[in-house]
């Protein structure tokens, strides 16, 4: 069962996806929620933090940003551009504010998707993400790779309407896809599937905000740490916006996308090394 929760009406009914969980091999998401600090992670996701965090300690500043970057985004979108729809791919365990909170603290009629692959991010999912009645949120479990089961999911469809401008949310997520994957088919593929005037969010790890001998230690590290990881330069980074009109300020370090803080209480890029921008789609 896909929860699709909106105004307080029951959850749509589907086949359960499969809940095998292997302990022993990390997830991103696991780990990622390790670095914050969280409970929901099995002692190869902690291994595999370890590994990266030795070689980068500033791994846990970095996962910080980048979670204030997409509030940031969030509330810009649901603010200023006056967004009531959003597909967050890649959402990872539910940790607040959660980006529908945000959302709907703006504006309580926003429509939230989340879709992730990891059985323990949908159960909490099913537990955490309630939306505000006059809204709706949902939880897909599904792959980034599988275009065709996220857009036509039956609960995508019923909390989202692809005929009004939605934002689609790939924070932190692109980096785990490797050239082989072809990340940027995957990404216009998605977006070719928006109608006019949605939004691109994405954030993605970069060795370029770093001292070179920091990025020769620690993407070797990254990338061999259970979890295939591709850091990719600033033009990389660029080419997933192709076609795309890019907000002010454009394509900047995650900790300098329309920041909160005055300059001298920003953290350094290099402390949150990876690209962030949004895009609006003509």
């Amino acid at each position: 069962m896909a929860d699709v929760r909106s105004g307080g009406h029951p959850a749509s009914e589907e086949s359960a996806p499969s809940t095998r969980i292997d302990p022993s091999v990390p997830h991103p998401a696991r780990r990622y929620d390790y670095w914050l600090g969280g409970k929901d992670n099995f002692a190869a996701d902690r291994q595999s933090g370890d590994a990266v965090a030795a070689a980068y300690p500033a791994i846990r500043t970095t996962v910080i940003e980048n979670r204030r970057f997409m509030q940031r985004a969030t509330r810009y979108l649901a603010g200023t551009a006056g967004v009531r729809q959003f597909l967050d791919i890649g959402t990872g365990i539910p940790t607040s504010p959660n980006l529908h909170e945000i959302a709907q603290g703006v504006a309580p009629e926003s429509r939230v998707v989340y879709v992730d692959n990891d059985p323990i991010v949908l159960t909490h999912a099913r537990a955490l993400l309630t939306s505000e009645p006059e809204g709706a949120t949902a939880y897909v479990d599904a792959d980034l790779r599988d275009r065709e089961r996220i857009l036509g999911h039956p609960d995508v469809r019923a909390a989202l309407d692809f005929d009004r401008p939605l934002a689609l949310m790939l924070v932190a997520v692109l980096h785990f896809l490797t050239d082989a994957d072809d990340p940027y088919a995957i990404t216009r593929r998605l977006v070719d599937a928006l109608p006019s005037g949605s939004y691109l969010v994405v954030s993605h790890a970069t060795t370029d905000l770093v001292p070179r001998d920091v990025a020769a230690t620690a993407a070797p590290v990254t990338t061999t740490s259970m979890i295939d990881m591709a850091f990719r330069s600033r033009d990389q980074f660029a080419a997933f916006f192709a076609g795309l009109e890019l907000v002010p300020p454009g394509i900047t370090p995650v900790t300098e996308w329309q920041p909160d803080d005055p300059a001298e209480l920003r953290t350094a890029a290099a402390q949150a090394s990876m690209y962030a921008a949004v895009a609006r789609k003509p």
